[in-house]
């Protein structure tokens, strides 16, 4: 890897620029699923953890990129940081009074959870945090990415996608491809795992939206 990063090293700022760029259009991608939301009137069948958890995690991606220095990553970061709080606002109007207090309960433990790693960031050793920092953010970012497939069960049961948000699994795919080129020129390991890892949880997400419909289908009736 360290022959392609040297080779790629004239490369470095426009790749870095151009995966900036990326994730913040990723970050619009939730408006297709605030769009879904307002047209059926209700968050139930959403989950809110892909917004909540959103918050939280570029949060620490954004404390990364300060330890890494990098103003790529701090710069994406905190316009990403923007837009989440913006969805996730969004979400909590349009989720009924019997859910608010599950929205409420998720909103807390992230942000305790988040509170705690930035703590944990401040007091580690600064030769070692920045690698074991992203072996913890690594693990984060891949639960958030593999949550929708707690709910395989049911996708299969129903034989539909409906819920799984797919222009955030598609433009994320993007954007994994980016990030990916930019940790090989940095020639970064944890940025090339986690990119490849999430990139697999990705593929797998889109291969159900090959499979099955995104809407239910309706069975037909017989005649009599």
């Amino acid at each position: 890897m360290e022959a392609i990063s040297q080779a790629l090293q004239p490369y470095k700022e426009q790749v870095g620029f151009a995966a900036g760029i990326l994730t913040v259009g990723q970050m619009f991608s939730g408006s297709f699923v605030c769009n879904d939301i307002r047209k059926k009137g209700t968050t139930d069948g959403f989950s809110a953890m892909p917004f909540i958890g959103g918050c939280g995690l570029t949060i620490l991606f954004l404390q990364h990129g300060l330890l890494m220095g990098d103003p790529a990553m701090t710069n994406a970061n905190l316009v990403g940081l923007a837009i989440s709080i913006v969805y996730t606002t969004f979400f909590l109007l349009y989720t009924p009074p019997a859910g608010r207090g599950s929205f409420w309960r998720q909103v807390g433990f992230t942000a305790l959870f988040t509170l705690t790693i930035i703590g944990y960031a401040k007091i580690e050793n600064p030769a070692v945090v920045e690698d074991r920092f992203g072996i913890i953010i690594t693990v984060l970012m891949l639960c958030l990415i593999g949550q929708p497939l707690f709910g395989l069960p049911d996708i299969i049961r129903r034989k539909s996608t409906e819920g799984l948000p797919f222009p955030m699994i598609l433009s994320g795919t993007i954007v994994g491809l980016s990030w990916l080129l930019y940790g090989v020129i940095l020639n970064n390991v944890f940025m090339v795992l986690q990119n490849v890892a999430a990139l697999a949880l990705s593929g797998i997400q889109l291969a159900l939206f090959a499979i099955y419909p995104s809407k239910p289908t309706t069975p037909s009736k017989k005649r009599e």
